[in-house]
């Protein structure tokens, strides 16, 4: 983290400056057997091109409302430091009539098309596989975002200070997600660039988001997301901390 570090996607750019290459988000699901893992630069693409299509495609702008209904995920994380760039507020688990966009997983559909703005829908499939069809009333989001640039410019400066984030009834300014991910960190015991935290836990709190993705990226560290990890097995979690070399675990 940079003095300069005001906002989420800020910390992703002085990560992206330090070392492009390193992991970042390494992301498991138990339940399907997949394993993903991104170094800061493609991460940092995937952001750029999702941030791309919400500000040219999408119409958002610094204010605005986008809902996500999404789990603990890599492509959750991309659009948390997607709306960051382009200055909009990410609601987890947000109320979709209230939201000028929704972003949801395949199993909140009927729950998103209360939003009466645009609508994207994510299949989560292994390696940000598309839909076999395309939901009706939504764009696929694994259709839209390839074609959409490797660089990102806002059109407004983003305002630190602003709304950027509302969690669990919460809402925090993009200022206080960095300062916030940074206390965090020293509290979980994040050493510096390097560090690598283990986290189990789902995105619909704040320990949640700092463990999964903001604390770790506060300190130039990464994470290693797991979702449906096995309850009460052991010998999974500790072969992934040994094969993952993992120095903290949140679950």
């Amino acid at each position: 983290m940079n003095a300069t570090d005001h906002t989420p996607a800020d910390l992703l750019r002085s990560a992206l400056a330090a070392d492009p290459g390193r992991p970042l988000v390494t992301f498991y699901d138990d339940a399907t057997g997949e394993r993903v893992e991104l170094s800061v630069a493609t991460f940092a693409n995937w952001v750029a091109k999702t941030a791309n299509l919400l500000q040219g495609e999408l119409s958002a702008a610094p204010g605005d409302r986008v809902a996500l209904l999404l789990p603990a995920h890599w492509q959750t994380a991309v659009w948390l430091l997607a709306c960051s760039s382009v200055g909009v507020i990410a609601d987890m688990a947000g109320d979709p009539s209230v939201a000028d966009v929704v972003v949801s997983g395949p199993d909140d559909l009927e729950a998103a098309r209360a939003c009466r703005g645009e609508r994207v829908a994510l299949a989560l499939r292994p390696l940000g596989g598309r839909f076999p069809q395309t939901p009706a009333g939504f764009v696929d989001y694994a259709v839209e975002v390839p074609g959409q640039g490797d660089r990102f410019v806002p059109f407004a400066p983003v305002d630190p200070e602003e709304p950027a984030l509302i969690v669990a009834g919460a809402e925090y300014s993009a200022a206080e997600v960095v300062e916030r991910a940074a206390s965090d960190a020293g509290a979980l015991g994040l050493a510096g660039p390097g560090a690598r935290l283990l986290s189990g836990l789902p995105y619909d709190t704040w320990e949640g988001l700092s463990a999964g993705l903001f604390a770790p990226l506060a300190v130039g560290g990464s994470v290693v997301l797991c979702r449906n990890l096995p309850v009460g097995d052991e010998g999974v979690v500790a072969r992934r901390i040994e094969s993952e070399r993992v120095g903290v675990v949140r679950r």
